[in-house]
């Protein structure tokens, strides 16, 4: 935003420093300090990165394995000690965030901040209308209930049925759960979007840093804290 435009968002009070509201001519210490408008964080530092990174299956989304497997972060060139932000299944794959910005993390993963994940799931068999309208009304999974924001089947074919889901948590193996309580199994599954975020030009294993504005709109599609 021009200068004006700040000056008016700060005298607003629609500007914060670690959760405080700040007046014009207050200092922050972008290392160290949160600033955020609208209670959406400003990302200002610039030792904080933040990739999009598709992942391949097979692949552990962790820092390191004991055992050896390959790992998510070895798919990023950086010398930045990054960190996978929430899960994928070793069988799944597709799009996930790695980052050393433990506030994006935190707002990304809660569910309380409202950032939704959009995934592809191409099961087994033709699920009925009503089985598909069951991933949105609830099913009930041993950790809890677990539902959909959205659901709808994108094709079918003989044996197999391809349903795009949005969710607005991630448990562990929660979609692939959810399919089973209704008799169906997951043959694969790719997250395509993360919030606002998609790249349909990555490919497995591949990655790009982004940038600060893609930063900031993956932050603002959240709720604000309250």
């Amino acid at each position: 935003m021009s200068r004006r435009s700040a000056e008016e968002a700060i005298a607003s009070g629609r500007v914060a420093i670690d959760g405080h509201t700040i007046g014009l001519g207050d200092r922050v210490d972008v290392s160290a300090q949160l600033l955020t408008i609208d209670g959406v964080p400003i990302p200002l530092n610039p030792d904080l990165e933040t990739y999009l990174v598709y992942k391949p299956v097979g692949v552990i989304s962790t820092a390191s394995d004991p055992q050896g497997r390959p790992v998510v972060v070895d798919l990023v060139p950086s010398e930045q000690r990054l960190y996978p932000v929430g899960r994928l299944d070793s069988e799944s794959e597709g799009l996930i965030l790695l980052t050393n910005d433990g506030e994006l993390a935190n707002r990304v993963t809660h569910p309380r901040y409202g950032i939704t994940k959009k995934y592809v799931a191409v099961i087994v068999g033709r699920p009925s209308a009503s089985e598909i309208r069951r991933l949105t009304t609830g099913i009930d999974l041993i950790d809890g209930p677990a539902r959909a924001l959205s659901a709808r089947i994108v094709s079918r074919g003989q044996d197999e049925t391809m349903v795009e889901m949005v969710m607005g948590e991630g448990r562990n193996r929660e979609i692939r759960r959810m399919f089973g309580a209704i008799g169906h199994e997951v043959a694969r599954l790719v997250r395509t979007a993360i919030g606002p975020l998609s790249d349909q030009a990555l490919q497995p294993g591949d990655s790009r840093r982004l940038s600060i504005e893609e930063v900031s709109r993956l932050l603002a599609s959240g709720k604000a804290e309250e």
